[in-house]
């Protein structure tokens, strides 16, 4: 079951979640959730 979580960053880190959710045709959530994934892989 899917889990819900809200963020809260500064505004440098909102424009760069922006700008790659531009990049790459993506929702500022599926952004976060990619880079959350990748994070917790890199363990």
């Amino acid at each position: 079951m899917p889990r819900r979580y809200s963020v809260v960053c500064d505004d440098d880190l909102g424009d760069r979640v922006e700008a790659l959710a531009r990049e790459y045709d993506l929702t500022e959530q599926e952004v976060i959730r990619q880079l959350l994934r990748e994070a917790l892989e890199e363990d």
